[in-house]
């Protein structure tokens, strides 16, 4: 299949959090986190894409967590199976695992299943030898991750675009962090990609939607806002915090 080119705009902003992160070396073994929505889909695209012109050599594969929420009676085709049909159309390995069972039945809320989603992907790179764990979010995941944390934990916090744990072995890289979430659905429309269905029934009430939310009423009134939050979080004053 012919390769296609990245927009220039967004090819530099994604070379731009590479670099700013340090977050490739040669000889790298990286595992992309696949859930199916666009931009874990568009990660592992971009670092196939990468490859073929990164002045480093790194080895790519994906892993997609199956949490058994589908089911032949829900009608259409299994998550995976639409995972790996557009992930093979760039030769890009994807691998299913059965996701950790929860405990606590009662405790089957969002962030446990994201929690144990995390650490299980923790475990998989380990054992397959990866040093580099790529996940799919982006500048406004940043933003949002703010406000959940400010208003639901009180705290002040975000993801890192490269986050290294468990004493250097292993790094969580975010290479989707300086784009916004229209300009990762744009390369998702070149590279031909459709999201797949999420099946979980909590996937439209959670605290990332409720923020989401408010903050599309805050961007419609102060347009700037985004990228005047996304510049706060490399921005503290800690003199005028308590």
């Amino acid at each position: 299949m012919k390769q296609p080119t990245l927009p220039a705009k967004l090819n530099r902003k994604i070379g731009q959090a590479m670099h700013d992160w340090s977050m490739l070396e040669d000889g790298d073994r990286v595992l992309v986190g696949v859930s199916g929505g666009i931009d874990s889909l568009v990660t592992a695209w971009v670092l196939k894409m990468w490859r073929f012109k990164a002045p480093i050599d790194y080895r790519l594969e994906a892993v997609f967590v199956d949490n058994g929420y589908w089911s032949p009676e829900r009608g259409g085709e299994p998550p995976v199976v639409s995972i790996e049909r557009q992930m093979r159309r760039w030769d890009i390995e994807v691998s299913k695992v059965e996701a950790w069972p929860v405990k606590d039945k009662q405790e089957q809320r969002c962030f446990i299943c994201a929690r144990n989603r995390r650490s299980q992907l923790f475990e998989l790179a380990r054992q397959k030898g990866c040093a580099k764990l790529a996940l799919g979010h982006h500048k406004d995941d940043l933003v949002e991750t703010l406000f959940i944390n400010a208003l639901y934990s009180g705290n002040i916090s975000t993801m890192l675009p490269k986050q290294v744990l468990f004493e250097g072995r292993l790094s969580l890289i975010r290479i989707l962090s300086y784009l916004e979430k229209d300009e990762v659905i744009e390369l998702g429309r070149i590279a031909g990609f459709e999201p797949v269905k999420n099946y979980c029934p909590l996937a439209e009430d959670t605290r990332r939607e409720t923020v989401r939310s408010i903050l599309a009423r805050i961007y419609q009134e102060v347009p700037e806002a985004k990228g005047s939050l996304f510049s706060a979080l490399g921005n503290v004053r800690n003199g005028y915090m308590l």
